[in-house]
Formats: C-alpha cells, structure tokens, sequence
C-alpha cells in the first residue's frame, strides 16, 4: 500500500508528472517561440527564457482586485493546474509505459471540461471588461469545440471494441494496425489536431486572450504566482495533448527497439510541428467564424469519422 502510494506520487510528481512535463513543456514552447521568431524574421527568446519568465513570475506579487469575489480568483488557476497536472501524468503514464493509473479516456474529457470551467470563473470573477470578454469567448469556444472534440474521441473508443481505457487502445492497434491507418481514422486525427489548437488556444483560435484586441483577455487581471499557473498549464498541455492523440491514433510509444523509440519521438515531434505551423500560416479568426467552422465543418466531419467507424472502415 505504502510502495504504491509512493509510486503514484513519483509519476505524478516527477515522471512523466509535474517535473517531466512541465520542463519539455517550456522546451517545446520555446522550440514555437523561436520558429515563429524566424517566420517573421527575427531572433527569438533564448533556450532558457521560458524558465526565466516562470520563475520570475512565481516571485512577484499576487495583485486582488478591490471588492471581487478573491477566492474564486485564486481558487481557479489552482484547479486548473491540478487538472492538467492529473491529464499530464495519466496520459504520460499510457504513453510511456502503456499503464493506467486509475484514469481513462472519459476521464481527460471530464478534466478537460473543469480546466476550461476554471478559466471561465477565474476570468468572470475579475470584473475587468476585456476579462468578461475574453471569459464570454472562452464559453462560445468550449461549446464549438468540445463537440468535434467528443467526437474525434468516440472514434478509438469505436475502433477498439468500445475500450476506453488507454492501455487497451494502444493493446488493439498492437494487433489490427493504427486507427489513423483506416478512414475514420485519418479524419478523426485531422480534426483532432484542430480541436486541440482551439483547445490550447493557439492561433488562429487565441480568440479568448487575443493581446491586440482585449490585452489577454481571460488572463488581463492575473500576476505573479497565479499567472505563472496559467502559463504552466499552457506548457503542460503542449506535451500531454499531442501525446493522446500519438495513444489514440498512432499505435502509442515503445521502448522495444532503438527504432520504434526513434518513431514514437517523431510521432509526437510531427504533430507540434503541425501545430506550429498552423499556428504560424492562419490569422487569428473572429469568435463567429471559429463557431461557424466547428459546426458546420469540423463536428459533421467528425460525426461522419464516428459512422465510419462503427460501419467498420
């Protein structure tokens, strides 16, 4: 009892936790920060400027709004933080080891959600315009994405017998091939890819912190300490969230040879590298154009992945 509740602390702690993910999280940010840098022609931060900016961040002052409701301010990045830490470790866990640890797909839907409640709240309890703004646009994008995203889940959880546990996804395309092989698959990845650029709000749907429009929007009102939460959130999800769909879509991680080692990194390598090149060759889009694109594009194609799924192709 007591060598597993030790266990359980080191994977949620150290690896792949809060130590692992948190540090090739900051790497993988500032791997974008600097090819986003070099697309507009300039220079870029240094290797280490993420780690700076955290730590920096975690040694200022906490600023509370005169007369707002203080503790749902500072509750709401701890939740989030503690939701994408419970994510990060659960997904690690499968994709290194090919274990759970108490948690499965239905699950990361439910963490998910809360991160995005908390935001919401955490910007809500601000009473700052461009923060009710940017809480207003983080609501219309949960209820755009979250359907497509719902979807693109259902199509694993299909393709493998209805499992929805991650070790038993990554066992069935151990012995019938990657989901993303078939054409519900392939679908469900594209659209996974997208719902997860919403999902982190990188452009173009970096509409609820928009800098140039409504100065951070969800975030305008947070410093020190609670800020660097939010930002940790960021990198963290940078890591865990191209991990599930490298579980869902693409066979997972192995350790059993040099070269499946090398192609498991390069799984994951290539759908940051996606991510960032979205991110680097569309303009941020108005609120009304990202929901018109999730319900009148991404969710149908979605939904028709999950009909080719259960139709067996």
């Amino acid at each position: 009892m007591v060598i597993d509740s030790l266990k359980f602390l080191f994977y949620l702690l150290i690896f792949p936790g809060f130590l692992f993910v948190t540090v090739f999280g900051l790497i993988v940010d500032w791997v974008d920060r600097k090819v986003t840098a070099r697309v507009q022609f300039r220079q870029g931060p240094p290797l280490l400027q993420n780690f700076y900016d955290v730590f920096k961040l975690l040694g200022k002052e906490v600023i509370l709004i005169k007369d707002s409701p203080y503790f749902l301010f500072i509750i709401a990045p701890i939740i989030a933080f503690a939701t994408v830490l419970m994510s990060s470790t659960l997904v690690g866990a499968a994709f290194f080891w090919e274990m759970g640890i108490g948690g499965d797909l239905l699950f990361i839907v439910y963490l998910m959600a809360i991160y995005s409640v908390a935001m919401i709240i955490g910007a809500s309890s601000t009473g700052n315009i461009y923060s009710s703004i940017g809480a207003s646009r983080e609501m219309k994008m949960v209820l755009s994405d979250d359907l497509a995203f719902i979807l693109v889940l259902l199509v694993p959880i299909i393709q493998s017998g209805y499992k929805i546990n991650f070790h038993q996804i990554i066992g069935f395309q151990e012995t019938n091939g990657m989901i993303i092989g078939s054409a519900s698959g392939i679908i469900a990845f594209i659209i996974g890819i997208i719902c997860i650029q919403a999902k982190m709000g990188l452009r173009p749907f970096d509409i609820a912190e928009a800098e140039t429009e409504i100065v951070e929007g969800t975030l305008m009102e947070y410093s020190g300490p609670l800020l660097a939460l939010w930002k940790l959130c960021h990198f963290m999800m940078y890591v865990f969230l191209p991990m599930l769909l490298v579980i869902l879509f693409w066979g997972g991680f192995h350790f059993t040879s040099f070269g499946s080692i090398i192609g498991g990194i390069g799984k994951y390598l290539l759908i940051v590298v996606v991510m960032i090149l979205i991110r680097n060759t569309n303009p941020r889009v108005r609120i009304d154009s990202a929901l018109k694109f999730f319900w009148r594009y991404a969710s149908p194609l979605a939904f028709i992945a999950v009909i080719l799924a259960i139709l067996g192709v």
